[in-house]
C-alpha cells in the first residue's frame, strides 16, 4: 500500500461545507450552532458519519444506541466530530417478503448519505444478516475512509439444560413438533429460550459469516467480529473504533485502499474455513464488484476445494458463537489458515492481516480445529452446473446427509411458495424419501426478492417415517443457520424461463456433488416444447421500490446487485449552492 501524504484540516471534504467564508458556509455554520455546538467543536476537524442501523423493530441491533454513543466518545476523544445519522434497518425476522429485497435499498442510501452530507469518514454499525453487504457496498462506492462495527452475536440459548443456537435449532424442533417428537409446551419453551440477549444469531448463519468476511476483508479492528454483544469488550471495540476512524481520515486511508482481490480472496477463504452461509457468494460477488474485483462462482469452487473447515459450528458443527470467541475467535481460526492467505493485505488498524495475527491463539481445538482434524476436508460448498443451473447453483455439502451426495429420484413440483404451504403436508402428496422437492418462483423476480424459502420443508408423512433430510432445490436462498441437501440460487431462475421453470412432476433429477453436476434427465426436444410453451408471469409490482428492484436486480450468480451500480467509480461529489 502506498502511504499518502497527511491530510490538512483545509484537505478535509467537510472543509467546503464549513471552512470556506461564504452565504452556504454561514448557513452550515449557524445551522450547526442551532443544534447546541460551537464552532471549536468541529472546525478543522474531521466530520465522522455514524451509519446506524439501529430500529426497535431489529432485536440484533437493540443495543446500537448506546454501542452509537461509544463510538461517538472514541470520536471526540481523537479529536473528530461525530455525526449520526440513522439507516434504514433491515430486521431479518420481520421484514416481509425479504431483507434481501431492500439490501440495495440500504446500500444506496449508504452511498448517497456518505456523499450528500460533509462527512469525511464514516463507521458502519450493522450485523443482522442484510445490513452488513450493504453497508460496506454503500461505502466501497463512496470510497472514503471506512470502519465497521459488527453488532456481535447474542448469548447461547437455553432449552431444558441444552444450548439453543438461531434457527437451527428452530428447524430441528419444528420437525420434531411436526412429527409428533415434543409437545406443544416443549415448543413454548424453546420460543421463550432461544434468543435470550442483544445480538445477532449466534450459529454460523449469515451475520456472523458476513460480520467475518468483514473482518478478513480488514475492514474492522482486530478480533471485532467474535465478540459476543452483551460482552464489555464489546463496548471498548466500539470507542476504540471512533478513535480509529478520525486517525484514517487524516491518514486518507480509504476503504478502497484495503479491499482488493487479495482481501476478497481472504473473505472468501475466512467464509469457507467457517462452514459458512451460502448467502455470502451472492453478497461477497457484490460487494467485490463495488470494489471492481469481478468475483465470480468458479472462485468460490476453486477456493472451497483446497480450504478445510475449521470451525465446528452450527449449522455444519456442534457449537455456537459464544464458544468461538472464547477458544480465540476469528483470528485463532485464520492463524491457522496464514498459508491459504494473503497476510501482505493492510487492515483499518494501518498495520496488515499478518501483523494483526502475530500473537493470535487457539484455546479449544474441538471449537476450532486443528488442519490435521478438520471438520470437513474441504468443499465445505460447492457450486453445481448442468442443464438444470447453466449459469449455476449452490449446495454445502457438509450440511447434508452424505447418502445424498449422489442422488436420482422423481420430481414433486410446486409452482410458489403458497403451492408448497397448500399441499407440502398432504397425505396423498405423492412423494417419497427418494423424491426430489422441487419449488418454483423463489428467486430474485420470482419470489420476488430471493427469500430464505430453500430449506423446504420435508413431508409430515415423511417425517413420521424418520426421514430428516432429502433432496430439495429451487432458485431462493437459505438461512445460514439452516441445514440439509438443498440446492439454491439456480440461475437463471424459474421466473425469467430459466430451466428451473420447465421442471415437471416425475422428472428425473441427478444431483453428483463430486461431480458438480445437477441435471435434469428430459430429452432435449421435450424441454424445447415446453420452453415454447412457456409464458412469462406477470411481475409482483407496478410502482415503488418494488418496481425499480424487478427493472435493474441482476441474477444470483451475479450478486443481485442493481446494474446500474455495481461497476464503476461513485458519482461525484455534490456542487455546493
Amino acid at each position: 500500500m502506498t502511504t499518502k501524504a497527511r491530510k490538512k484540516p483545509d484537505e478535509l471534504r467537510s472543509h467546503r461545507w464549513y471552512g470556506v467564508n461564504d452565504m452556504r458556509s454561514f448557513g452550515h455554520r449557524s445551522r450547526t450552532a442551532q443544534m447546541g455546538y460551537h464552532r471549536s467543536d468541529y472546525a478543522g476537524k474531521p466530520v465522522i458519519a455514524i451509519i446506524n442501523t439501529w430500529s426497535d423493530i431489529n432485536p440484533c441491533h437493540s443495543h446500537f444506541r448506546q454501542r452509537a454513543e461509544e463510538v461517538k466518545r472514541g470520536i471526540w476523544q481523537a479529536g473528530g466530530f461525530p455525526v449520526e445519522m440513522p439507516a434504514i434497518s433491515l430486521s431479518e425476522p420481520f421484514q416481509k417478503p425479504t431483507t434481501m429485497l431492500y439490501r440495495n435499498l440500504l446500500a444506496m442510501e449508504t452511498e448517497e448519505l456518505l456523499r450528500s452530507y460533509p462527512a469525511d469518514g464514516c463507521v458502519l454499525m450493522g450485523g443482522c444478516d442484510k445490513t452488513t453487504p450493504a453497508l460496506v457496498m454503500g461505502a466501497l462506492s463512496m470510497n472514503l475512509p471506512s470502519i465497521f462495527v459488527p453488532a456481535g452475536p447474542m448469548l447461547r440459548g437455553d432449552f431444558k439444560g441444552q444450548f439453543l443456537g438461531s434457527g437451527s435449532d428452530t428447524w430441528k424442533y419444528w420437525a420434531e413438533l411436526r412429527a409428533g417428537n415434543i409437545t406443544e409446551d416443549d415448543w413454548r419453551g424453546v420460543e421463550e429460550g432461544i434468543a435470550r440477549s442483544p445480538g445477532h444469531c449466534m450459529t454460523m448463519g449469515t451475520a456472523s459469516t458476513m460480520t467475518s468476511a468483514t473482518e478478513a476483508m480488514g475492514l474492522t479492528l482486530p478480533g471485532a467480529a467474535s465478540i459476543p454483544a452483551p460482552d464489555s469488550r464489546h463496548s471498548q471495540m466500539a470507542t476504540l473504533s471512533g478513535k480509529r476512524i478520525v486517525d484514517m481520515v487524516w491518514e486518507d486511508l480509504c476503504i478502497r485502499d484495503i479491499v482488493d482481490a487479495r482481501a476478497i480472496d481472504n473473505a472468501v477463504t475466512t467464509v469457507l474455513a467457517l462452514g459458512g452461509s451460502t448467502n455470502a457468494i451472492v453478497h461477497l460477488i457484490a460487494l467485490a464488484r463495488r470494489a471492481g474485483v469481478d468475483l465470480d462462482l468458479a472462485r468460490f469452487d476453486a477456493l472451497a476445494r483446497r480450504t478445510p473447515v475449521l470451525a465446528d459450528i452450527r449449522p455444519t458443527g456442534r457449537f455456537l458463537m459464544e464458544d468461538f470467541y472464547y477458544a480465540g475467535g476469528l483470528r485463532g481460526l485464520m492463524s491457522r489458515l496464514t498459508d491459504l492467505l494473503d497476510t501482505t493485505v493492510p487492515t483499518v488498524n494501518g498495520r496488515t492481516l499478518g501483523e494483526n495475527l502475530d500473537g493470535s491463539q487457539v484455546h479449544q481445538d474441538e471449537v476450532i480445529r486443528p488442519r490435521t482434524r478438520p471438520l470437513v476436508p474441504n468443499d465445505g460448498l460447492a457450486v453445481l452446473h448442468g442443464n438444470l443451473a447453466p449459469d449455476g447453483a449452490v449446495i454445502k455439502p457438509a450440511a447434508m446427509e452424505a447418502h445424498l451426495h449422489r442422488h436420482c429420484g422423481p420430481a414433486v413440483v410446486f409452482r410458489d411458495y403458497n403451492d408448497m404451504a397448500a399441499r407440502i403436508d398432504d397425505p396423498a402428496l405423492p412423494v417419497t424419501r427418494d423424491s426430489v422437492i422441487v419449488l418454483q418462483s423463489a428467486g430474485p423476480q420470482g419470489a420476488p426478492g430471493m427469500p430464505e424459502w430453500g430449506q423446504l420443508p420435508i413431508p409430515k408423512k415423511l417425517l413420521q417415517q424418520g426421514v430428516r433430510d432429502m433432496l430439495r432445490i429451487s432458485d431462493a436462498r437459505m438461512s445460514g443457520t439452516s441445514y440439509g441437501a438443498c440446492v439454491l440460487h439456480v440461475a437463471p431462475e424459474s421466473h425469467i424461463g430459466g430451466p428451473l421453470a420447465l421442471v415437471r412432476d416425475g422428472d428425473l433429477i441427478e444431483l453428483d456433488v463430486a461431480a458438480r453436476r445437477l441435471e435434469l434427465k428430459v430429452p432435449a426436444d421435450e424441454l424445447a416444447a415446453r420452453r415454447a410453451a412457456w409464458t412469462a408471469p406477470a411481475a409482483h409490482y407496478q410502482r415503488g421500490f418494488g418496481a425499480l428492484y424487478l427493472k435493474h436486480v441482476k441474477q444470483a450468480n451475479e450478486g443481485c446487485d442493481f446494474d446500474f451500480l455495481e461497476h464503476g467509480a461513485g458519482t461525484a461529489d455534490p456542487e455546493i449552492h
